[in-house]
């Protein structure tokens, strides 16, 4: 008899201490929904096999270009993600059903990707095309912003032009959405120092390779960056965070304890980061 009422005290209390820790589990799901702040894919083609691959990231980077509709991100948003779309308006690619439209406004082919060529982008052709067309077209899907790459073309083309059509390009983007510029330290800090603030332009700043190094484009074959230019880059973002902007950085390593260094360097400076294992980002 005894045996019998310590084991339904047992039963109750083991209930008690299970019910307890399922509504603990969902409080704390409740209060952290992803697993990873940010994730970039910009190789990943829409479809079913995309959504899951999203599903653990918070804020997504894709290219909207590669088959993302309008519903597709509306399941996004839904579940809770922030999207952004990749555009390019420095350079252009030969595989976009646009290039031989502006082929005779490109002023060089870009290192390390050869199917690739950097834009005068102090044409009115090309501003018009990026702010009135390219950029509607993206911002019609519904994505939360716009993750901007190549003003670079600034700091190889380094022109009054050159600038002027960069800084033309972010004000008319940032009207229309948020903005992430990936890289851009040569304007971005030049617009910094002439203005004393970043308002107008962006609203984070994503910095590759701030501890990782890529020593061969080809074969995925990663290193660790030389101090100086981590030092550099810590510097450049540093400014960014300054001007109470956000910071986020994309590494490339397969290694462990590299990527163990840039999550604690991330998490003390409050940055976000996404380290891949390939330079597709697929």
């Amino acid at each position: 008899m005894a045996k019998r009422n310590l084991s339904r005290r047992v039963l109750v209390l083991t209930l008690c201490v299970c019910f307890f820790m399922g509504v603990f589990s969902m409080n704390v799901c409740a209060g952290n929904k992803f697993a990873y702040d940010y994730g970039v894919f910009l190789s990943v083609n829409a479809g079913k096999s995309a959504m899951k691959k999203f599903g653990d990231y918070k804020t997504i980077v894709l290219d909207v270009q590669n088959g993302f509709s309008s519903k597709d991100i509306k399941k996004l948003k839904k579940k809770g993600h922030k999207v952004y779309s990749y555009i390019n308006v420095g350079a252009i690619e030969n595989y976009r059903d646009y290039y031989s439209r502006f082929e005779d406004i490109t002023l060089g082919v870009y290192d390390n990707w050869p199917d690739e060529k950097w834009v005068d982008v102090s044409t009115e052709k090309w501003q018009n095309f990026i702010l009135n067309e390219l950029s509607t077209e993206i911002d019609e899907t519904g994505v939360d912003g716009f993750f901007v790459d190549n003003i670079d073309v600034y700091y190889l083309y380094h022109t009054e032009n050159i600038y002027a059509g960069v800084e033309n390009i972010l004000k008319g983007l940032s009207k229309k959405g948020k903005v992430i510029i990936n890289g851009g330290d040569t304007f971005i800090t030049e617009y910094y120092e002439k203005n004393g603030n970043l308002n107008g332009i962006l609203d984070g700043v994503n910095q590759e390779t701030v501890f990782s190094k890529i020593i061969d484009y080809d074969k995925d074959k990663f290193g660790k960056n030389d101090s100086d230019e981590t030092k550099y880059f810590k510097k450049y973002l540093k400014t960014v965070k300054r001007a109470h902007k956000k910071c986020y950085l994309l590494e490339y390593t397969k290694d462990k304890k590299l990527s163990n260094k840039i999550r604690e360097y991330c998490k003390k400076k409050h940055y976000k980061y996404y380290i891949s294992g390939r330079l597709d980002l697929s």
